[in-house]
């Protein structure tokens, strides 16, 4: 009987074990395929292995860059596959926001993808239209006042009335691809800071802009410059079903 416990024991060590080099080796492939280049095939089709590697890479980095305490998979898993199909992107930095939390909390995340570590978590404020504590209406419309949700590209710094300042590219035509006309930028601000969520018991709201606390600002600003994706979540099935990037039915890669 002894006998028989130790050589199941051995045999169900050696399962496991296979099973971690099996999953390791697949996770290292799928980075080489997808992180690398960013590109689906040509056709738009994805094979059920490709997909398989592309599920066990995404967990893997779930895990590695700490993310797994933040947010929920589902959310970053939307994340890194819009990060994948883009690939107009000069950076292996993603930018995540998650607006399925409220602004009390740090809910902007930096991850550096190359290298899968979180670089920054910082609070983030949203539009005075899309809700109080919580961000829960988004429109792409100019005077809305509303955040946007969505893929985008980080552009070009300036100084502006709100000191040094990022342009954003929205890549989803009707859902953000306004934003640039409507002037939604990353920039610091006054109303998004621990003192006046002490004070207020919530972040001020902005026009529509991300706004960020004016200590880390200009260092996140600097870090995601020209070319690094920005991804605005929330858990909104509307975005879901119209969202050219994220959408089964097509592939969306920006040239």
């Amino acid at each position: 009987d002894v006998y028989k416990r130790q050589t199941l024991t051995l045999h169900t060590c050696c399962t496991m074990g296979i099973r971690r080099i099996l999953l390791t080796v697949s996770a290292i492939a799928g980075s080489l395929l997808l992180c690398s280049s960013g590109k689906v095939p040509a056709d738009g089709t994805v094979s059920a292995a490709a997909e398989s590697t592309a599920r066990d890479l995404h967990k893997t980095l779930y895990e590695t860059t700490g993310m797994e305490e933040e947010v929920s998979y589902a959310a970053f898993d939307e994340a890194l596959t819009g990060y994948e199909r883009i690939d107009s992107r000069k950076k292996e930095i993603l930018v995540f926001v998650d607006f399925s939390k409220p602004s009390t909390q740090e809910r902007l995340y930096v991850i550096d993808m190359k290298n899968r570590r979180l670089l920054y978590k910082s609070l983030v404020a949203h539009g005075r239209g899309s809700g109080d504590t919580y961000a829960t209406s988004f429109s792409n419309t100019p005077g809305s006042h509303q955040s946007s949700l969505g893929f985008y590209l980080t552009l070009n710094t300036y100084q502006g009335r709100n000191g040094y300042s990022l342009r954003l590219d929205g890549l989803e035509p009707g859902i953000n691809d306004k934003a640039y006309e409507r002037a939604i930028v990353i920039h610091g601000a006054d109303y998004c800071t621990k003192a006046f969520l002490n004070t207020a018991g919530r972040l001020g709201r902005s026009f529509g802009c991300p706004s960020l606390p004016k200590e880390i600002s200009d260092k996140i600003i600097d870090t995601i410059k020209e070319g690094a994706v920005l991804f605005i979540y929330a858990d909104d099935k509307e975005y879901r079903l119209n969202s050219p990037i994220l959408s089964d039915s097509e592939t969306f890669a920006m040239q």
